[in-house]
């Protein structure tokens, strides 16, 4: 009998840790779950609203339909997408820590800017946070890319010009690859943007998920 509270502490414990366990799992985006990759590289995707699938369904996001994609073409890697919408720099940062001592991570892709440079944020703080979440990574021997984000023309030329070159400059500074604006094909085009004007609709993911396979095909190449 005066083991019995021992006992009672040991299944608390247990309980604890799984639920522990339950929650980590919920970090990410688990929709991609029943396609059944065996990669050998892991993508981290640390993204927005824009790669998050914001206004519809999970699986009929571009991130879902790449890696269907790259399962049935049995590419060695995969997506892990941990894109939230209204995601800035700030709060990427704030999350990549943590990502990254919970997942298998080989390669970290960012897709983040977009809500820091419609609230106006200071192109130098965006810098900053980027260049941060790039050491954080390349500490821990991650490879990375990173995805050019560019915003309306309604903030005028100047503010554009600072934005658009963080970029550049922060791609050049830590020696990581670039890759194109990945909404470039559908941003103009009204048919595929929702009511919004800022997010693509349902019938933009095919088309953003076919150019984001060819920069990663480009990308993972020995």
């Amino acid at each position: 009998m005066k083991n019995y509270p021992l006992f009672i502490l040991f299944i608390s414990l247990l309980l604890i840790s799984t639920t522990n366990a339950a929650v980590q799992d919920k970090q990410t985006n688990t929709a991609d779950n029943d396609i059944g990759i065996n990669p050998t590289t892991n993508i981290l995707l640390l993204g927005d609203s824009i790669s998050a699938s914001y206004g519809m369904k999970p699986t009929q996001g571009w991130v879902h339909l790449l890696n269907r994609t790259l399962a049935q073409q049995k590419q060695p890697y995969t997506i892990i997408n941990a894109s939230v919408s209204g995601e800035t720099t700030s709060g990427g940062l704030s999350r990549l820590a943590g990502i990254l001592a919970n997942e298998k991570v080989d390669h970290l892709l960012i897709e983040l800017g977009g809500n820091d440079g419609l609230r106006g944020y200071s192109p130098k703080l965006i810098k900053n946070n980027l260049l941060q979440m790039i050491k954080l990574a390349q500490d821990k021997n991650i490879k990375v890319s990173m995805i050019k984000i560019k915003i309306t023309p309604n903030y005028g030329p100047r503010y554009n010009k600072m934005f658009e070159q963080v970029f550049e400059d922060v791609a050049k500074a830590s020696n990581i690859t670039l890759l194109p604006f990945f909404m470039e094909a559908v941003a103009t085009n009204k048919a595929l943007m929702q009511a919004d004007g800022i997010h693509p609709n349902a019938q933009a993911q095919p088309i953003i998920a076919d150019y984001v396979e060819q920069q990663l095909n480009e990308l993972m190449e020995p």
